[in-house]
């Protein structure tokens, strides 16, 4: 199978740094783009050289990086510094991060000055904002303040224990309609995407049908503008349960352990460093 260029046609050339305009055209002209989470300069580097068009700092780091059993434990200062590195090793993908729990629930004023500070010490391009229309004023305000909101709907994980646990969304009879609502009123209030989490495809596929906006989804379907994974997942790295919605393109955990089980040895043996890899 040949190469998937479908950005690249619908926008005539490769940007030279992808923004919010170009993803609005993709949308526009029935294409498609592909984000993936990343924490780092070094993997960031090697997907945007992949051509990845959009890069997530998602507060999964929680999980992915510190070993936490959620993302309720990720600080503002986590999500500074991890942008940072991944806006260090980006040229072209439009890079944007989670706003953590705790940092914009309290109101308004709150949530503007967390999306304004993690602009502006990181230079990434976009905030993302878990939650519904509750949320509505505060991308409002965050948009008038000149930054970039993606949506993020269906499952939460920062909701997590008012939720009930991991389970997908939007089951309900009427949760097409109250989904579709619920997105128009974010997209109304500035959001530039809305990204839905383990949300029945047909009712993403709605969503996705009444937006201008590109939608993105994580086990929501293919209906959806984008699609996002947590790379260790996707890429065989994660240690623990791989939700079922991931397809794996690669096991790099395994790749990983048969290299350092190798270097072990040679160094229990006294085979390296040998003549070739001494001064």
């Amino acid at each position: 199978m040949g190469m998937v260029d479908t950005p690249y046609s619908v926008l005539k050339k490769t940007p030279a740094r992808y923004r919010t305009v170009h993803f609005q055209q993709i949308k526009e002209a029935g294409g498609k783009f592909a984000m993936l989470t990343c924490y780092d300069a070094m993997t960031a580097a090697i997907f945007d050289d992949a051509g990845m068009e959009t890069l997530l700092i998602g507060d999964s780091l929680g999980n992915v990086v510190q070993g936490q059993s959620s993302t309720l434990g990720v600080t503002m200062e986590d999500m500074i510094t991890f942008s940072k590195a991944v806006v260090a090793g980006t040229k072209r993908a439009f890079v944007l991060a989670d706003l953590p729990f705790g940092s914009y629930e309290a109101s308004v004023q709150q949530a503007v000055e967390s999306g304004v500070r993690l602009v502006k010490e990181t230079g990434i391009s976009a905030i993302k904002i878990e939650g519904g229309v509750e949320y509505a004023p505060h991308i409002k305000a965050l948009t008038a303040a000149g930054v970039a909101v993606v949506a993020h709907t269906g499952f939460t994980p920062q909701s997590e224990h008012v939720l009930g646990g991991f389970r997908v969304q939007g089951r309900q009879d009427d949760a097409a309609q109250r989904m579709v609502e619920e997105a128009l009123a974010l997209q109304e209030a500035g959001a530039t995407m809305l990204l839905m989490e383990m949300v029945p495809a047909d009712v993403a596929g709605a969503v996705d049908k009444a937006l201008t906006i590109p939608t993105v989804g994580i086990g929501a379907g293919n209906a959806t503008t984008g699609q996002v994974l947590v790379w260790q997942d996707a890429f065989g790295l994660s240690q623990g349960r791989v939700p079922s919605f991931v397809k794996q393109y690669a096991n790099v955990g395994d790749v990983l352990s048969k290299a350092a089980t190798q270097y072990r040895e040679d160094v229990l043996k006294a085979e390296f460093p040998d003549a070739d890899h001494s001064f």
